[in-house]
């Protein structure tokens, strides 16, 4: 029978590996987006901040859309898909590699 309490040790011959939470491995970098409004085409109607999950895009006191908060974009383009205008994109922001996010 299995006993819960007794710890089985590695054989001979076997090294203990870390997990991938250990390692790090399983931390990657988050993607970050891009938020582009064309104004011209913007009517104001408010529906991009209506559907923003995360609170990115708000109005101002003329009711057009701003950007708040780019980096909290999720990439979810429920603005984009919603925008009777086509007024605004989201592009995921390019990185060159082995360049920092600052």
């Amino acid at each position: 029978m299995n006993d819960p309490k007794k710890r089985t040790q590695p054989g001979p011959g076997t090294k203990k590996t870390k997990s991938a939470h250990e390692s790090g491995a399983s931390k990657k970098p988050r993607k970050l987006f891009d938020q582009i409004i064309f104004r011209d085409w913007c009517k104001s109607c408010g529906i991009c901040s209506a559907f923003c999950p995360e609170n990115v895009i708000g109005r101002d006191q003329s009711g057009a859309p701003m950007i708040e908060c780019p980096d909290n974009c999720i990439g979810c383009r429920f603005c984009e898909l919603h925008c009777p205008d086509f007024a605004i994109t989201i592009k995921e922001r390019y990185t060159a590699p082995g360049r920092n996010r600052s």
